[in-house]
């Protein structure tokens, strides 16, 4: 996915500044959903060749891509919303305010927007939701590999933190070695409430006491 089709569409019709933009983390037990915006260059010489899915890339294609992406995008941003506000508005909710904010972070203020997915976003320019955005349009692509790097990195640095869930190889997902040690251990300032209650139950109640 080289080719900035959908960008270029835009700019046709008079569009100066198309976003892409993108979540991570909308189904782990622990981390923020993070979400990243960007606007590519239409510029041939400055292409980025490989942009595509995160999830398709390798871990090292991925950072490479990123590097590239922050040193040639015209405007990105990047935002997080944490699990403590995914427990109390929802996860829907909450990336669709992460998107807004990744949006509204862009230094270059977009006159279109396109995001992945079903979503309608609260923002005051034109926007577009895109099935399978991240595959389809460059710069979709392009915020989900910036948001999914930004969001590894995280989970590794909270991995030092609340020791002992595997968040330097889980992300947070719901692997058993991350179950295993809920049951173990109780739950880490970072985990979801909402979405670890099948493996975890509050202090009082039987289960493991929260760490």
């Amino acid at each position: 996915m080289d080719e900035l089709t959908y960008e270029r569409e835009y700019f046709s019709r008079g569009r100066k500044a198309v976003a892409g933009v993108d979540e991570v983390g909308r189904g782990p037990l622990a981390g923020p959903v993070v979400c990243a915006a960007v606007i590519l260059p239409l510029d041939e010489e400055k292409r980025i060749v490989g942009i595509d899915d995160s999830k398709k890339l390798t871990k090292k294609k991925r950072e490479e891509l990123a590097e590239q992406i922050r040193r040639t995008a015209v405007s990105y941003s990047i935002a997080e919303v944490d699990g403590e506000t995914v427990d109390r508005i929802n996860i829907l909710q909450a990336t669709r305010l992460c998107m807004k904010r990744a949006v509204e972070g862009l230094e270059v203020a977009p006159d279109m927007v396109l995001a992945d997915g079903n979503m309608t976003l609260d923002i005051a320019c034109e926007q577009k939701s895109v099935i399978k955005g991240d595959a389809l349009v460059c710069s979709i692509g392009a915020a989900s590999i910036l948001a999914k790097v930004y969001r590894d990195k995280l989970m590794e640095s909270y991995a030092e933190e609340y020791p002992g869930y595997g968040f330097e190889r889980n992300a947070g997902y719901g692997t058993r070695e991350h179950l295993d040690a809920i049951r173990e251990k109780g739950i880490c300032k970072i985990h979801r409430k909402t979405f670890v209650k099948k493996y975890w139950e509050e202090p009082g109640k039987s289960g493991p006491q929260n760490t």
